[in-house]
């Protein structure tokens, strides 16, 4: 067998043969009906994963393309609340800067959001809030729902930042009162990197920026949409359009439902797993945050040491994430998304529970029994 690294990533994420071999047909004319049918069928699917029945258009660009769409189309000169509790939070704080005026709400990595400080800033006139619903620097869920409550009191615009829970976890767009939601194709879709989807509800066009970004424009997305065929309004990445199509038709051939229960399953092992070998997640919660279903931050003991484990999960064929930033060295991450299962999962965490014990750290139990009893 062709040797592969086996990447337990959150994001990118181990894409399934059918969608690399969708990228490898000859090209097609992106103007044509076949190419129109192939981005309706995307469509069609993401709106289901986004729980919405707003307009939904692909990006050729990253996750971080779609983020600027939605603050650059919608939140130019607008006083903007910004939620940080992660690198991707912090990420929509930046952007935001550039277009808006931007009030950051910081909580450390990890640690839930204040929402009381939302209702301070939205009382105070803001216009526009951000999210991120699941954010994988620090392996926490945040309450999309209860956020979508203020900012609809108030009045506000509701970007939320699906891109690692989309596909992959519970997503209720329109439910929670979501304006605009974000997903990247290399995530829980488990496509390749390069495109992101944005869904776009009647209340944001209502309040589009006179003065867009000429690649980014949205309402240019809306006007070759609507078209027949469907298009994208400049040359799209067709290969990955093509291998888009092929996951989202996996995710519907498995069934939503399905999809999210065995994330759910997969994140659930993985968590049995770090506390029978006596380590601490790294998340802390309350009563209206969880822990990521899409990836497991774990905290490193004292003196063990980041390199010396995931070089030996390496050395195994494996790759799984440490910490970012400031946090680099002191977790490590397992993504749990895409189209990965028990196989994957077992294989990791054996590899992990190896890599602890070459790294010096006694285990307190067999770990991956008892993710193979979640998971069996």
């Amino acid at each position: 067998m062709e040797k592969e690294s086996l990447l337990m990533l959150p994001g990118p994420v181990p894409m399934p043969e059918r969608v690399r071999f969708a990228m490898s047909r000859q090209a097609i004319n992106h103007r044509s009906a076949e190419f129109g049918a192939v981005y309706a069928d995307c469509v069609r699917v993401l709106k289901s994963a986004f729980g919405t029945a707003n307009d939904v258009f692909v990006i050729s660009g990253s996750g971080t393309a779609g983020m600027e769409a939605a603050i650059a189309n919608f939140g130019r000169d607008k006083d903007i609340a910004c939620f940080v509790n992660g690198k991707f939070g912090e990420r929509l704080y930046k952007i935001s800067q550039r277009y808006g005026k931007a009030h950051e709400i910081k909580s450390e990595w990890g640690t839930p959001i204040d929402l009381a400080a939302l209702e301070v800033q939205l009382e105070a006139g803001a216009q526009m809030v951000t999210l991120v619903h699941n954010e994988t620097s620090a392996g926490i869920k945040n309450p999309a729902a209860e956020v979508g409550k203020l900012a609809r009191k108030h009045d506000a615009l509701f970007v939320m930042d699906g891109i690692t829970s989309v596909g992959g976890d519970l997503v209720e767009a329109d439910k929670w009162g979501v304006d605009i939601a974000i997903v990247g194709s290399q995530k829980c879709l488990a496509a390749p990197a390069g495109l992101a989807a944005v869904a776009v509800s009647s209340r944001a066009w209502e309040r589009l920026t006179k003065n867009p970004p000429y690649y980014l424009d949205l309402a240019a997305y809306k006007k070759s949409a609507a078209g027949k065929p469907m298009e994208t309004p400049y040359t799209p990445a067709v290969p990955l359009f093509l291998a888009l199509r092929e996951a989202c038709l996996i995710i519907e051939e498995e069934g939503l439902d399905n999809r999210i229960a065995r994330h759910q399953k997969m994140a659930k092992a993985v968590r049995a797993a770090a506390q029978t070998w006596g380590l601490s997640l790294f998340p802390k919660l309350d009563a209206k945050h969880e822990y990521a279903t899409t990836v497991t931050a774990v905290a490193y003991p004292e003196g063990v040491k980041d390199d010396d484990v995931r070089g030996a999960i390496k050395k195994l064929g494996i790759t799984i994430a440490g910490g970012q930033d400031h946090l680099k060295g002191k977790i490590f991450r397992i993504g749990t998304m895409g189209a990965v299962s028990a196989p994957e999962i077992l294989a990791t965490l054996a590899a992990t529970q190896h890599g602890l014990k070459k790294a010096g750290y006694r285990i307190k139990g067999d770990g991956v029994e008892a993710a193979a009893e979640v998971l069996g």
